[in-house]
Order: structure tokens, then C-alpha cells, then sequence
């Protein structure tokens, strides 16, 4: 986050794209959302309602021209 629009170029060449460590920044990332939103002391259903407001949308995003074929019209 602390990297300037000018230095992008020099420190996306820095960066490790092999499998392993795209793998490790997924699962960095996971271990963040899981310890801000689900694994808190007190907890409440922010984390939970987000992982399925995202699933409704993926969801219905794949379906799409599913849907769009099936509606009800006025006129055939």
C-alpha cells in the first residue's frame, strides 16, 4: 500500500509469481478476512452474511443468461 504510482513498474518486477507464492498471498488473505470478520471474540453475523451476499451474486452472475432466456414476455 505504500508503493507510488511512479515506483509500480520497478516493484511488480520484485514481486514472486511463481504457483507457491500466489498460493500463500490467497491463503494470507483468507487468514485476514477469517480473523477480521469470523474469528473475533465478539462476534456477530458480518463475516457470515458477507461470504453468502457474495455467493448470491457469483450465483445469479453464473445463471444470468439462464435467467435472462426464462422471463416472463409480454409479447412472443
Amino acid at each position: 500500500m505504500d508503493v507510488k504510482l511512479g515506483e509500480l513498474p520497478m516493484w511488480l518486477a520484485t514481486c514472486n509469481f511463481t504457483p507457491k507464492s500466489l498460493l500463500g498471498g490467497v491463503q494470507k488473505a483468507w487468514n485476514s478476512y477469517c480473523n477480521k470478520y469470523i474469528n473475533v471474540k465478539r462476534g456477530g453475523t458480518a463475516g457470515i452474511s458477507m461470504l453468502l451476499a457474495g455467493y448470491c451474486v457469483l450465483s445469479y452472475g453464473w445463471n444470468y443468461q439462464h435467467i435472462k432466456r426464462n422471463c416472463w414476455r409480454k409479447y412472443h
